[in-house]
């Protein structure tokens, strides 16, 4: 059985301890599946590029609790080795509850926890620390040992394992102070591995610290695959089977009147580079599932859209890092425009929304042209975090009205909006209202018959009909003509 690894708090070193578990397993060619708990994109890319295999979450908020069984067990069950990162604090949920949380997920699928503290500055304390959390409930957690972090010293170390004995709680081990573990990070978390030109070789180190500094002899049978048997099946097939019956599409579907039918599963062009990789592996699989082919699509390069393309996807990143380069863009931004005007679905979330309007500012105040189609500016404001429920107004591309949604906004740059002008897009309305604790309801997003836009992220595999609803409309729609945009340098 594995282990979820948790923490008082954010910043303790649970990553640090995930990411140097997977170097070892990877050094010793094991092979380990990584999970992360919550709405995470950053995290869980370290961790799939250092196991070698895509990492998944596990949020029992944004996708039901079957599914959180379902994906743990079948992914899980696929891997010599698996560990379970957890979010925030140990107990940390929706609002000041613990729903959702790293707690609940653990005694959901019945795993032990391992608890990173960050020991600076204390001792005996420490021993008080983590009996409260070993104590507390419900949920009420398995303390299967500590790791401890930024120990100063052998005495240090010595008063925190006197502490913990005291108490009749394992030491696993320790985190010790290296460059190599020291991680950059920016506003909304930790850099990306392609930023990180380094990792391989911090990958080494990691697996040498750990086998110097942790016990491994005591962790690495808690990152044994879920016991019992395996899941029988496909947590994407389950996931279909759970949505309204929507109409069967086939890869040779009929569109519209004089377009061309391409042979094989239809492309969708997924906006993928530096900008634009706030993503759930989940999302392509549904999609392949239905019937389509996702193609990655670079608008930083200024890319064409892929032949063909029946429906572009915009996921969230960092546009605001990147604006002048999108700017300059005119090919993309052009295509796009195009695509939307002609019908092709477009769905954008968080980062990729803003793409959509007419300007961005970036974080120097600088303000950069983007595609044009929704009438709002944007620049850095307060930041936006949280879970959030969604209740549409109406039914659009994707959702409808009546139906409840979870997602989860986490952004830091803020709307501006303005009036509407004749260029761009008609018949948009506000998509849903959005709810969530401690924060007042609002109306949020656009959706219009080809066009979802929000701020809001989603995980399709807690609203199986989205997909499906997506494949129907990239079925009908027609693929722009290659040589039907026309685009000229950015000019000024």
């Amino acid at each position: 059985m594995s282990c979820l690894i948790a923490a008082p708090c954010s910043g303790s070193g649970k990553t640090l301890l995930s990411l140097t578990l997977a170097a070892v397993a990877r050094a010793r060619g094991e092979s380990l599946q990584a999970f992360k708990v919550g709405p995470d994109y950053l995290d869980p890319q370290l961790l799939g590029a250092v196991a070698g295999r895509p990492c998944r979450n596990l949020d029992p908020l944004l996708c039901g609790e079957e599914w959180v069984r379902r994906c743990y067990r079948w992914h899980g069950g696929r891997a010599g080795r698996v560990l379970v990162e957890g979010v925030m604090g140990l107990f940390d949920g929706r609002g000041s509850g613990s729903e959702g949380s790293s707690a609940a997920v653990a005694d959901l699928l019945g795993l032990p926890v391992v608890l990173v503290v960050e020991a600076s500055r204390q001792a005996g304390s420490l021993a008080a620390l983590v009996r409260g959390f070993r104590d507390h409930g419900p949920p009420r957690v398995a303390l299967a040992g500590v790791v401890l972090n930024r120990v100063g010293s052998d005495r240090h170390h010595r008063l925190l394992a006197e502490a913990l004995a005291a108490i009749e709680v394992p030491l696993l081990g320790l985190l010790p102070s290296h460059p190599s573990l020291e991680l950059p990070s920016r506003h909304l978390g930790l850099l990306t591995p392609g930023e990180l030109g380094d990792l391989g070789e911090r990958q080494r180190i990691w697996a040498a610290l750990a086998e110097e500094h942790l016990d491994l002899a005591r962790l690495w049978p808690l990152l044994g695959p879920p016991a019992g048997r395996p899941e029988p099946l496909d947590p994407i097939r389950w996931c279909l089977q759970q949505g309204p019956p929507e109409p069967a599409i086939s890869a040779s579907a009929s569109v519209s009147a004089g377009s061309a039918v391409a042979p094989g599963p239809l492309p969708v062009a997924i906006a993928t580079d530096a900008a634009f990789h706030f993503r759930y592996p989940e999302a392509q699989e549904l999609l392949a599932a239905c019937g389509l082919r996702p193609v990655p699509w670079s608008p930083l390069a200024d890319e064409p859209l892929p032949e063909d393309c029946r429906a572009v996807l915009l996921p969230g990143g960092y546009p605001e890092l990147h604006a002048a380069q999108l700017a300059a863009s005119r090919r993309s931004l052009g295509y796009l425009s195009a695509a939307a005007r002609a019908g092709l679905p477009i769905v954008a979330e968080c980062g990729g929304l803003l793409l959509l309007g007419r300007e961005l500012e970036d974080g120097d105040g600088n303000r950069h042209p983007m595609a044009g189609l929704l009438p709002f500016s944007a620049r850095r404001g307060a930041l936006s975090l949280g879970y959030r429920q969604a209740l549409p107004g109406a039914d659009g591309l994707l959702v409808r009205r009546g139906e409840a949604l979870c997602g989860h906004e986490f952004h830091r740059w803020q709307l501006r909006p303005q009036p509407p002008l004749g260029d761009e897009l008609s018949g948009g309305e506000c998509l849903w209202q959005l709810d969530g604790w401690g924060t007042p309801a609002r109306s949020e997003g656009w959706t219009a018959p080809n066009v979802h836009a929000s701020w809001l992220h989603l995980h399709w595999a807690g609203c199986p009909a989205i997909p499906s609803r997506l494949a129907r409309a990239a079925a009908s729609a027609v693929p722009l003509p290659m040589n039907a945009v026309s685009f000229s340098p950015l000019s000024g």
